[in-house]
């Protein structure tokens, strides 16, 4: 099975944990695919996307550019499935064919852990709390600006956890 050393979307570096690529056939035809196992800050940039400019440069070496539709894959690990329908598979004959009667996708998550991928790149997400407090302290909270909030929750939740986890 063929693997990606490296991909540029649209121009851009992205950071894979595994990937695989391959032919798949099916009763409509050929279509190159590429599954990548990324960040979930990359799945949320390009999970809505119809089109991108992919540059893939092989374990061997081969350079591959072309432009590719992209799933979603729900489930396990951030992932991306990325194909493009192809006319002639001959300049793909060193690929791993899977036919659509075989259920013999590659496991691209083996080894491979939302931790792992998170130390890499952590998603930030928003969230909205209501609170009862005393009234010198939502004073207070309203006068700060919005990114010495974020850090003072990060700040304060990482050290909560650190506390629990010495009890």
């Amino acid at each position: 099975m063929n693997k990606a050393r490296a991909i540029k979307i649209d121009g851009e570096s992205v950071y894979i944990f595994n990937s695989a690529i391959y032919i798949y056939e099916s009763t409509e035809g050929f279509s190159l695919q590429l599954d990548i196992i990324v960040s979930e800050v990359v799945v949320k940039k390009y999970k809505n996307l119809d089109n991108l400019i992919v540059e893939i440069e092989l374990e061997n070496g081969r350079l591959l550019n072309l432009i590719m539709h992209v799933n979603s894959l729900s489930g396990g690990l951030p992932q991306l499935n990325l194909y493009v329908e192809l006319e002639d598979i001959q300049e793909y004959g060193d690929f791993h064919i899977v036919h659509e009667n075989e259920a013999c996708f590659p496991n691209i998550e083996d080894g491979i852990t939302l931790e792992e991928i998170r130390k890499v790149e952590m998603p930030d997400e928003e969230v909205k709390i209501k609170l009862k407090l005393p009234i010198d302290q939502a004073e207070w909270l309203m006068k700060q600006k919005k990114a010495a909030l974020n850090q003072f929750f990060k700040d304060f939740i990482y050290d909560y956890w650190e506390k629990q986890k010495l009890k």
